[in-house]
């Protein structure tokens, strides 16, 4: 299933990361790990936030995806289901069609 995983990291924490030049290697990582279709970052509610959209083969994944973020960063991590086009396209059809 598709996911958008938010992450909001600690400034303190991340500061820390970028001061030590650890935050480019640990990003690096996750991205391999997560292989996502894409990836922005940006500031949201005054934290350094990535917004990254992959896909969540099994909800058994969650752990190793999130504890990276947690343990290094002392983020905040959120998961929600997202769809593309193609694939609202789909969902309205079937409903439009009683399935």
């Amino acid at each position: 299933m598709r996911m958008l995983l938010k992450v909001q990291m600690d400034t303190t924490a991340s500061n820390e990361a970028i001061r030590q030049g650890t935050l480019p290697g640990i990003m690096e990582k996750a991205m391999g790990e997560l292989r996502p279709e894409a990836a922005y970052f940006t500031t949201q509610d005054g934290c350094r936030t990535a917004f990254i959209f992959f896909e969540l083969v099994d909800s058994s994944q969650m752990p190793k995806f999130s504890e990276p973020f947690f343990l290094q960063l002392g983020a905040k991590v959120s998961y929600t289901p997202v769809m593309n086009r193609e694939e609202l396209a789909k969902g309205l059809a079937a409903m439009a069609a009683g399935d």
